[in-house]
């Protein structure tokens, strides 16, 4: 079965390493990550681009899954799209701390025989991209073109380039930022979230049925801060239609993603300052907003680009012009296609 970008169905892979010790100093007995790739690896080891997800997405970026629906960059990833798989070989990796087959609070405490719940060790986004990078080596993976996310994804990609600046040849952090100084206060704000949704029972909800609806509801309101209606207008013009459209995207969610893994996530989300070490950055930058996301609105790519040409960094600047919000990068494409392409170029 294939898509429009020849992909077709696309396995869902896993790689696993033990011993895996995080910046705090605490040890994961067993890390495990689950990851899609799509192409060749070329002789050499040198074609590679890594796709970094969002917060709360998985690693299916391109092709379709075993449900058939399209990745979050399927438009952009395959033959002949702008990240060509007959020339690249893209490897798309979830993160620790996800719900999508990764080491997440879901998993099994080897001390404990339970799930790790509310006692998954603290991490940051270093240890994420360090996870990686170990990835990558054990796939022959020498050296990247590039690496590039969204949302979530983005904060990756900055941080692939302070913290592994000789590892790449180029980054493109898309509808992000390259630091979280709300970080903490998201953390918080979940935590007494969850405290009132039923079934909780302190983050030890596994088992628990209760805990679906108060999801599915908070991936609601999740999707329409992200521009889902817009997205779904042309589609489903009816409102009643267009509601019953987004609870049907939210549920299969709602069933899959861990409360725990909000959390943890965001607590690695608030430890995360690139910023700080822009001055360590080798590598060239694409930075990507949208005209009307709400998250990283495009008034703080003045201060973001000021930085980066301070510190010496050769970046560029680029605003979708779309009315989908947060989800313009997958949703409109077409709109940046050919800046992803020229950058990816320039990189050759």
């Amino acid at each position: 079965m294939a898509n429009d970008s020849g992909l077709g169905v696309v396995e869902v892979k896993s790689f696993a390493t033990r011993n895996f010790r995080l910046e705090s100093g605490e040890v994961l007995p067993e890390l495990k990550l689950t990851y899609e790739t799509y192409g060749s690896l070329a002789p050499g080891g040198r074609n590679a681009i890594l796709v970094t997800h969002g917060y709360t997405s998985s690693q299916h970026a391109a092709g379709l899954d075993a449900n058939g629906e399209p990745g979050w960059w399927d438009g952009l990833i395959g033959p002949a799209k702008a990240i060509d798989t007959d020339k690249y070989f893209v490897v798309s990796s979830n993160m620790i701390g996800s719900s999508f087959g990764s080491t997440a609070p879901a998993s099994i405490n080897p001390e404990t025989g339970k799930p790790y719940g509310p006692d998954f060790p603290d991490y940051s986004l270093v240890d994420i991209v360090t996870a990686q990078r170990v990835l990558l080596d054990a796939l022959g993976v020498k050296h990247l073109v590039a690496v590039a996310g969204l949302s979530f994804g983005g904060y990756q990609a900055f941080q692939w380039g302070v913290t592994f600046p000789d590892a790449m040849r180029g980054f493109v952090p898309v509808v992000t930022a390259p630091n979280a100084t709300d970080g903490a206060r998201m953390v918080t704000d979940l935590q007494a979230r969850f405290a009132d949704a039923p079934g909780w029972n302190g983050g030890h909800h596994y088992g628990n049925a209760e805990m679906l609806g108060f999801m599915t509801e908070l991936r609601v309101a999740t999707l329409k801060r992200y521009g889902i209606e817009a997205e779904l207008a042309p589609r489903f013009p009816d409102l009643a239609k267009r509601e019953a459209a987004i609870n049907q995207l939210a549920e299969p969610w709602a069933r899959t993603f861990d409360p725990n893994s909000m959390i943890v996530l965001a607590r690695a989300r608030s430890h995360y300052n690139a910023e700080k070490d822009f001055a360590k950055i080798r590598a060239k930058v694409l930075y990507v907003l949208s005209r009307t996301d709400k998250l990283f609105p495009p008034s703080i790519a003045p201060d973001v680009m000021a930085k980066l040409k301070a510190a010496g960094v050769d970046a560029t600047y680029f605003e979708i012009d779309s009315d989908k919000g947060h989800l313009a990068s997958g949703g409109d494409w077409q709109k940046w296609d050919r800046v992803l392409r020229d950058f990816l170029k320039g990189l050759e």
